[in-house]
């Protein structure tokens, strides 16, 4: 029989490569009620993009495991801020410089990108830099550059539907602080799941399974992603 320590390990185990299997289906795409709106909205419509912003954020798991990754390893209330801030920042920046500016990115290569910062950071959670390179790449650095590059993944999702001009700016700021309230719902569970494993044996089990992963989920969502891009070049 299994330990209790085991069962909750390999229950996550279990639930993870549940998530692996549906990345696909799960994928954070706009469902047609909210496609159909973004389509037609005209002036400001602030606290129906702060709900869009919330729900694609809490739905945007490629986001998600990346904030997840990071904030695995911080115990201190200052730094998990600290990160967090600095991922808002750099995400903030680029989703209203991409929409306002009319910036036109590959999606495709965005996301895939996207997908490389997870598997940075599972890599990076795993001691990979240190024991293949001799050094870790400087963190707080990382989140705010892979920040940036999640931002134009949100700015590519918005620009598909050629937005009005009108009340723009004010609906891309309830959007991005309904993004900011997805993500502090998402992390507050994050969190809590972690932190109940940090007073368990088996959280160095469950770390090492946890962050492998992470990397795996990254690797498929470059794969996903780069065949997207290949397949639209035909």
């Amino acid at each position: 029989m299994f330990s209790s320590s085991k069962r909750l390990t390999l229950m996550v185990m279990v639930l993870c490569l549940l998530g692996l299997f549906s990345l696909d289906a799960m994928a954070h795409g706009v469902d047609e009620s909210t496609r159909l709106f973004l389509q037609n909205n005209t002036g400001v419509q602030f606290f129906a993009f702060m709900y869009i912003g919330a729900k694609h954020m809490v739905t945007g798991y490629d986001h998600l495991l990346f904030l997840a990754g990071v904030i695995f390893f911080l115990y201190k209330s200052k730094d998990i801020l600290l990160y967090v801030s600095m991922f808002t920042l750099g995400h903030s920046l680029t989703l209203l410089f991409g929409v306002l500016w009319d910036v036109q990115v590959n999606a495709y290569i965005i996301d895939a990108i996207i997908g490389l910062s997870v598997v940075y950071k599972g890599f990076d959670n795993l001691g990979g830099f240190q024991r293949t390179l001799g050094f870790t790449p400087n963190a707080k650095a990382a989140v705010l550059i892979f920040g940036l590059f999640h931002g134009f993944g949100l700015a590519s999702k918005l620009q598909e539907f050629q937005l009005p001009q009108d009340g723009l700016f004010t609906n891309l700021i309830a959007f991005n602080l309904g993004v900011e309230l997805g993500q502090f719902a998402a992390l507050t569970f994050i969190l809590l799941v972690i932190s109940f494993w940090r007073k368990h044996p088996s959280f160095v089990q469950f770390s090492t399974v946890s962050n492998t992963l992470l990397m795996s989920a990254g690797f498929m969502l470059i794969g996903f992603q780069l065949t997207g891009y290949f397949s639209n070049l035909n």
